[in-house]
């Protein structure tokens, strides 16, 4: 069943509906709309966020990582300041 629920909106919030009801959504389809794509970006976040930590902790990823940092530094032009 259907839940129903009521939230009080400050100016922006009543600004990002109007977004979505100029794209010719009802009031609870834009709410839907909204609470379905701040999900979706959480959870890629999230995921994002868990592949890093994944890659951080990988000791043949660091290892990899300090071997090309040495490699680029070694081949790195040397710029001098001009002004």
């Amino acid at each position: 069943m259907a839940r129903t629920v009521q939230a009080r909106l400050d100016a922006r919030s009543e600004q990002d509906l109007a977004v979505l009801r100029n794209e010719g959504h009802s009031d609870s389809e834009a709410i839907r709309l909204a609470l379905h794509e701040a999900a979706q970006l959480r959870r890629r976040k999230s995921a994002l966020r868990l592949e890093a930590e994944v890659t951080a902790a990988d000791p043949d990823d660091l290892a990899e990582t300090r071997r090309v940092r040495a490699e680029m530094d070694a081949i790195a032009v040397v710029w001098d300041d001009v002004e």
